[in-house]
């Protein structure tokens, strides 16, 4: 059965081209090809997993809090799912829309 989570909980994401065409970044898992918006559970995990993610020159990138159900709604119906990653850009945990044929945490 899956996890739920307390979806009125506070995550930081990559916000790319903040203020203009801002858009969550997300990424692709090269082994499995699932694509996933990384989050993370402190402001400064997000600043040191940054400088190491796949960005493109020449755009802004920023961490932004977002509250998990906007986040989760918003990935979820652009076929992304949610990995919550720490400080040293390490996955801790998956989140997935809640339907049984959805993979488990």
């Amino acid at each position: 059965m899956a996890e739920k989570h307390d979806e009125t909980k506070w995550l930081f994401v990559i916000i790319q081209n903040p203020g203009r065409s801002e858009q969550f970044f997300g990424l692709e898992d090269p082994e499995t090809g699932v694509a996933y918006i990384p989050a993370f559970r402190k402001k400064e995990h997000a600043q040191d997993c940054l400088i190491h993610l796949p960005t493109q020159r020449g755009t802004k990138y920023e961490p932004q809090a977002v509250v998990l159900s906007d986040l989760t709604r918003d990935a979820f119906a652009n076929n992304f799912f949610v990995f919550v990653l720490d400080g040293e850009c390490t996955i801790i945990e998956k989140i997935f829309p809640d339907h049984p044929d959805s993979p488990v945490h």
